[in-house]
């Protein structure tokens, strides 16, 4: 993250702002990037400690942050900590949707709970707070809403089964929301990053060479490599997310634009 103030001229300066999955990775970096640029965040995970931590890293630097501590599989947590936001900050205006799980196993050796686990949080948790932010920013006429899915919502990845497959669920949800959402002036877009540097990427890297593998890409796993040569930093991701959810996006919605340096080759 930067150790940039925050700026009261910015593009999202008087805007509040809902991020989940803020204790860490992706999640923290588009925290930091809203409240640099003027919005007031709250800032949602399940993760108490790591989550108090990153949020008061940021607020001792003066920037606008609220930690809430909520599970985003439950529905009715969802509802009551929208409207705790909505009472304590104001209305909202954007949603970044980044909270994932990752459970790494061959499909046929995928657990009951591991799949259902991973729909919980990946697809069931994009849903429900959408779903309830959806529904005051269409009464509104106006807002913007972002989820982070991933490359793998579209190409085939071993031992990422039930990852893949939840993104792409929430993928294409958010797609069907911003079609319905477009006429009352709510975009809806998605931003999918490829093998990006956090705590879940670096499950994949076990040895020396499992970064070069990363980059080179493997014929053992039928993945083609990074053609730019490098591995994405969470800042990466939360500038495109940031654009998207920003008034120059103001006509891009049900658009998913890929982060991955060419690891899908344009697919």
């Amino acid at each position: 993250m930067s150790d940039s103030t925050p700026n009261s001229a910015g593009e999202f300066a008087g805007k509040v702002a809902i991020v989940t999955g803020a204790a860490q990775g992706i999640g923290a970096a588009v925290v930091a990037a809203l409240a640099e640029q003027g919005a007031k965040v709250a800032a949602l995970d399940i993760q108490e400690k790591g989550l108090r931590e990153t949020t008061s890293s940021l607020t001792a630097r003066g920037l606008q942050v609220r930690p809430f501590v909520v599970d985003i599989s439950d529905a009715a947590a969802i509802e009551a900590v929208v409207g705790d936001i909505e009472s304590g900050l104001g209305e909202v205006d954007v949603l970044v949707n980044v909270a994932g799980i990752l459970r790494l196993a061959a499909a046929t050796e995928l657990t009951a709970d591991d799949w259902l686990d991973t729909f919980a949080v990946n697809t069931h948790g994009v849903f429900f707070l959408s779903r309830a932010v959806g529904r005051l920013m269409k009464g509104r006429r106006r807002g913007a809403i972002v989820t982070v899915g991933s490359n793998a919502a579209a190409v085939p990845r071993t031992k990422m089964a039930a990852y893949a497959a939840s993104k792409a669920a929430s993928t294409h949800f958010t797609k069907c929301l911003g079609l319905e959402l477009a006429e009352y002036g709510v975009r809806c877009n998605i931003v999918s990053p490829g093998s990006t540097d956090t705590a879940m990427q670096r499950q994949f890297w076990t040895d020396d060479q499992a970064m070069e593998a990363v980059l080179n890409g493997s014929l053992d796993s039928y993945r083609t490599g990074i053609p730019l040569k490098r591995i994405a930093t969470p800042e990466d991701i939360a500038k495109a997310v940031t654009f998207l959810a920003s008034d120059k996006a103001r006509h891009i919605t049900l658009h998913n634009l890929c982060i991955d340096g060419g690891a899908t080759l344009g697919v």
